[in-house]
């Protein structure tokens, strides 16, 4: 079901608050199946069918790229090259106790301003380039630590409300999510973007955000994930195209839950992403959907149906039918390190079809000369596994705890601190 845009875009306008009955009666009346015992039988798709050697893997690869692209997240539009506009209207600051020095750029992309919130090591100007995590925020750069000295912009509401001012009230409201000091001591970067704005999170007609640039959407073509995705991109291309004093080749792609599913497509569709990390992503991300288990490809396409593109809706509970799944979506990042964590009691988002996903996609890894995923079996809860590809799960729920940064942290430094993954 897709709805109706016009109505969307009439209640946003008037800053209505709204529940579309047909999402909603449809929502209530999904009833996740938790039991591994009622999982439908399936077959996943072979990565490396016709794949004789490791020679023949591009083209493989750029195969299952157009098919995932094709079907789930859509063609986002091709980047022309252009220079990224910048304005410092913000001056920079230390935190930390002077360890860490923050800058906020103003980012002008598809016509929208976004802001940029930059915390290196401090000493960054008398070491070389430092790497760096980038990812997307939830509810604003101000969530993630309390300072007054950052910007307060304007954040969305999940279900259409329209746009609002920041608060001050909300200053580092997610700032548990972050782990800034463990980041920075680590010698890494951390750069992070509200993703409200490059597109506002609601099904509103792709009227907002970056979107408001381009021609609506054809049923093979980008929806909100790819837009966020494409998004990343342009930030990283900032980085390129300026002296930040962060290495652009040693930069590590995260995102939590939808985000987590944002990062895997990033680390999918722009192969400059030297390493990639999915928290929680379930379905959609890093969760095999042919399970059917918890979310399903139908339940999330009817709630957040903005999300994929419009041919991903003839998969609803019609998962048999897809020639692709999430194994081949992580196989697309190979040979780059993939980080892959799940929350033990987030059950909705699958932590074992997670895992499987990873098992999948480990011959692919190997076949490129990797060490793949360490082990086959799952790992006990709190007993992460890191190869090139990383898994852990964790006791806790649907979040990104301190124990999920130590172990992203732990990786992206064997990987990335002298340039590996590149």
């Amino acid at each position: 079901m897709k709805i109706p845009s016009s109505f969307l875009v009439a209640a946003v306008a008037a800053n209505i608050h709204f529940v579309i009955p047909e999402v909603s009666a449809q929502a209530e009346k999904f009833v996740p199946n938790y039991d591994e015992a009622k999982i439908p039988d399936y077959v996943l798709p072979d990565p490396l069918e016709g794949v004789g050697s490791a020679d023949d893997w591009a083209k493989k690869r750029a195969e299952i790229f157009r098919l995932i692209e094709r079907e789930m997240f859509g063609k986002a539009p091709r980047y022309s090259g252009e220079k990224i506009a910048f304005a410092e209207d913000i001056p920079s600051f230390e935190i930390l106790d002077g360890r860490a020095r923050v800058s906020q750029p103003l980012l002008t992309i598809a016509g929208q301003d976004v802001r940029v919130l930059m915390i290196q090591p401090a000493n960054v100007s008398a070491i070389s380039a430092v790497p760096a995590i980038i990812g997307y925020n939830f509810g604003g750069n101000h969530t993630v630590i309390s300072d007054p000295r950052i910007a307060l912009g304007t954040v969305w509401g999940r279900g259409g409300e329209g746009e609002r001012k920041a608060e001050d009230a909300e200053r580092g409201k997610s700032a548990s999510r972050w782990a800034v000091e463990r980041i920075v001591d680590a010698g890494f970067a951390l750069v992070t973007i509200y993703y409200g704005d490059v597109d506002p999170d609601f099904d509103d007609g792709f009227k907002n955000g970056i979107f408001a640039q381009f021609p609506a959407p054809k049923p093979d073509e980008w929806g909100s994930i790819a837009g966020w995705a494409w998004g990343l991109s342009r930030v990283l291309d900032f980085l390129e195209q300026n002296d930040r004093g962060i290495d652009a080749k040693r930069v590590a792609v995260f995102g939590h839950s939808r985000l987590g599913k944002t990062s895997l497509w990033a680390g999918a569709s722009d192969p400059r992403f030297a390493l990639v990390i999915s928290n929680d992503s379930g379905c959609g991300g890093a969760a095999l959907s042919k399970r059917a288990i918890g979310e399903t490809v139908g339940r999330i396409n009817t709630v957040f149906p903005h999300w994929f593109c419009d041919n991903f809706q003839r998969y609803n509970d019609n998962e048999a039918a897809m020639t692709f799944d999430a194994h081949m979506l992580l196989a697309l990042i190979a040979p780059r390190p993939l980080y892959v964590a799940s929350a033990e009691e987030d059950q909705w988002a699958d932590p074992h079809g997670e895992f499987l996903a990873c098992v999948a996609a480990d011959p692919v890894y190997r076949l490129l000369g990797t060490d793949g995923l360490p082990q086959k079996e799952m790992p006990k809860v709190n007993e992460p596994i890191q190869g090139t590809i990383g898994y852990h799960i964790r006791t806790g729920k649907h979040d990104v705890t301190d124990f999920d940064w130590q172990q992203y942290l732990q990786f992206a430094a064997k990987h990335l601190a002298s340039g590996a993954g590149k």
